[in-house]
Formats: structure tokens, C-alpha cells, sequence
């Protein structure tokens, strides 16, 4: 579904992620791991379209997308959340989530001055599908609090919704359970097995081992930007050079 070769980012003398290959399994829960600084957040950043590749590239469903901006790559179906909310915090939930379907309507400027057919057309669906998406993350019923009286589990709840209005065929997940509690995190990895049982595709980072060993089919392991293993979960759990790269501790569940 999604493949890169060669992916390189430097920040001037500094090799951020380095030649980097990946496949990311159709259909199925991918993970990136990795110790703090392995390059994992730039990785997702050089294939949504937030930075440019050094060198490399980023086919999407046999469609090179290498230097392509992020919006273009959200219309193609990639959509993403990131370690920390981006939300507009003195809006409401709902109002949050409809910008999320704007990118698959056509009303421009004309369509706003008259108040056209299509424009009314087009606000009614993005508010279905706010609705719908809020009641898959099952955060109905704060659809019209302001997301500054919402918790941080409910904000990262929201940015799922928010990603899911986009109608992707896949999702990246950039630590979506980091700052919440080891009960709410469970309520996540439901979350996220429920969006992979819809037919989406996750590739998602993350730090809470038992998690991902749980959940994920497939894992790479990236450390100082290079990938230094990939395989099943139970491949990973006995791979040296990954223990290694954790200081010599465990990635057992």
C-alpha cells in the first residue's frame, strides 16, 4: 500500500533519518519503535508531507508522493495525528472535526458569498460525518464542549475523529497514547483495533511496549535514524541489537 526507499532527512549536519526502506502492510496495525531521538516523528513527517525528503522515495498506492504537500497526501487518503493535539481549543468538538471532511468538498469562494446549493449540501455532510466520527470514538456526548474543558485522553479521542473525517484508507498514529493513564490507554488500543477491524490501515508510534506487542503485526525498529530491525512482534522481543538499542533492557510484553 505504502513503500519507501532510500528515505533520508538531514537538518543540515545532522542525519535525522538515513536511508530508510519500508513496506506498510495493507489492512494491518505497522509499528515504528525506537529509543527518544531515533528519528521516528520525522519519519511520519517526511511521508505526510510536513517536511521534504533529503533523498528517497514515497510511492502511495503504485503513486509517487515523495515532495508532495500535505494536503494533497490527506486527499489521497493518508491522514495523521500528532504527539500533541493540534486542535482548536476554543472551538467546539464538533466544529474540530468538521474541518476534517473540508478537504473533500468543492464550495469556494462564490459558493460562500451566495450561500449556493453546494455549499449547503457540502455543510450538511461535513456535519454528518463530524457526527459519525465523534460516535465511532465514542465522544457524542461532548460534541458541542469547547475542546479546552475536555480531557487529554477525550483531545486525543477528538484527533482520531478528526483524522477518520478525512476518509483515509490510512491512518498514522504519532504516540496516541502518550499522557494518558494505563486505563485509558487500554481504551485506546480498543480504539485503534476497532479502526484496523473497519478495514483502515494504522501505522502508528509508539513507547508502551505491551501495547504494541498486543496490537501491532508488524514492527520496524528505528535507532539514531537507520532501521535496525523488522519482523513480528515475537521477532522483535528476541532481537539483540533492539534489546541493545533499549540499553539493555526488555521489549517483552
Amino acid at each position: 500500500m505504502l513503500e519507501v526507499k532510500g528515505l533520508t532527512k538531514r537538518f543540515g549536519g545532522n542525519v535525522a533519518v538515513k536511508s530508510v526502506d519500508y513496506s506498510v502492510q495493507q489492512g494491518k496495525i505497522n509499528a515504528i519503535i525506537g529509543p527518544n531521538g531515533a528519528g521516528k516523528s520525522t519519519f511520519f513527517n517526511l511521508i505526510t508531507g510536513v517536511h521534504e525528503p533529503t533523498e528517497g522515495t514515497i510511492i502511495y498506492k503504485n503513486e509517487e508522493i515523495t515532495r508532495q504537500p500535505a494536503n494533497v497526501i490527506a486527499k489521497l487518503g493518508v491522514a495523521r495525528t500528532f504527539q500533541s493535539t493540534h486542535l482548536f481549543e476554543m472551538s467546539t468538538v464538533k466544529d474540530n472535526v468538521i474541518v476534517g471532511h473540508r478537504l473533500r468538498t468543492k464550495s469556494n469562494l462564490f459558493d460562500s458569498i451566495f450561500r449556493t446549493k453546494r455549499l449547503k449540501e457540502e455543510e450538511q455532510q461535513c456535519i454528518a460525518k463530524a457526527e459519525e466520527s465523534l460516535d465511532f470514538v465514542g465522544l457524542s456526548h461532548v460534541s458541542d464542549q469547547l475542546v479546552t474543558n475536555i480531557s487529554q485522553e477525550e483531545k486525543k479521542r477528538v484527533a482520531f475523529a478528526l483524522a477518520l473525517a478525512t476518509d483515509p484508507e490510512i491512518v498514522f498514529l504519532d504516540e496516541p497514547t502518550a499522557g494518558v493513564n494505563p486505563d485509558e490507554t487500554d481504551e485506546m488500543a480498543k480504539l485503534i483495533q476497532k479502526m484496523a477491524d473497519k478495514g483502515l490501515t494504522i501505522c502508528l508510534i509508539e513507547h508502551k511496549m505491551p501495547m504494541i506487542m498486543r496490537l501491532a503485526h508488524h514492527i520496524m525498529v528505528l535507532n539514531y535514524g537507520e532501521k535496525i530491525a523488522e519482523g513480528t512482534p515475537a521477532e522483535i522481543q528476541k532481537n539483540e541489537e533492539v534489546i541493545k538499542a533499549y540499553l539493555g533492557g526488555t521489549v517483552s510484553a
